[in-house]
């Protein structure tokens, strides 16, 4: 290990724990650091005990760049909050994937890229969309209103979903148009149903409202001339 580099030796239950234990050392010792760059060394997986009683802690040696220093201090705002909340998932899960951060002026986008996303990820993304809606609470119990929003994705589920999500608002818009009747959708979070009625808010055949009780609330596409 050269002078410009950094090494922590952490242990945990598993060996996602372990790794995230060493990232919150490093980040600890030199904030700043780039994650993407973090080389592991995994010295022990470590192993369980007789009928759960006991175990052998799982060790990894996790090395880094030191960050040139800017006298500035360490990001406490909404990208270190999303980081910090998904890679400890990630740890605590025992999952393999790493999180990449894009921000603009408006919004900070986390995305977890890797394999096996899908407990991450949740039926019908119900957890990523949990864990999206704790990040903003927590961005606005640290930091108030004057925050950005924060998106949390895994995997490009959001894009994917997003499109199908476009495809069935076209779809149902198209059956009212068609029938006169209403459509009514299954029932879907409150960041689906924003997507539905976006799509769908310009077309002038017709409207969309949602309906029901959370969590079973829903959106209905009604022909227009129905609501005039």
């Amino acid at each position: 290990m050269s002078d410009d580099e950094l090494s922590v030796e952490s242990s945990g239950e598993t060996v996602g724990e372990a790794k995230w234990s060493a990232l919150r050392e490093l980040e600890r010792l030199a904030p700043g650091f780039d994650r993407e760059a973090v080389r592991f060394q995994v010295v022990s997986e470590g192993e369980r005990g007789l009928l759960g009683v006991g175990y052998t802690p799982a060790r990894v040696v996790a090395t880094a760049a030191r960050p040139a220093s800017t006298g500035e201090p360490a990001d406490e705002g909404e990208a270190a909050i999303a980081r910090e909340l998904l890679e400890r998932l990630i740890a605590t899960a025992g999952l393999d994937g790493a999180v990449r951060i894009d921000e603009t002026d408006d919004e900070v986008r986390a995305t977890v890229a890797g394999d096996d996303l899908g407990v991450l990820i949740g039926r019908h993304g119900q957890m990523i969309d949990a864990l999206q809606y704790l990040a903003n609470a927590i961005a606005h119990r640290r930091l108030g209103e004057d925050r950005r929003r924060i998106v949390l994705d895994a995997a490009g589920y959001r894009a994917r979903r997003e499109a199908t999500l476009e495809s069935l608002a076209r779809r149902s818009a198209e059956q009212a148009s068609a029938t006169g009747h209403r459509v009514e959708l299954e029932p879907m979070s409150a960041v689906e149903r924003r997507i539905v009625h976006e799509a769908l808010k310009d077309d002038p055949e017709v409207a969309t409202t949602s309906e029901g009780i959370e969590p079973n609330r829903f959106v209905v596409v009604v022909p227009r001339h129905a609501v005039d």
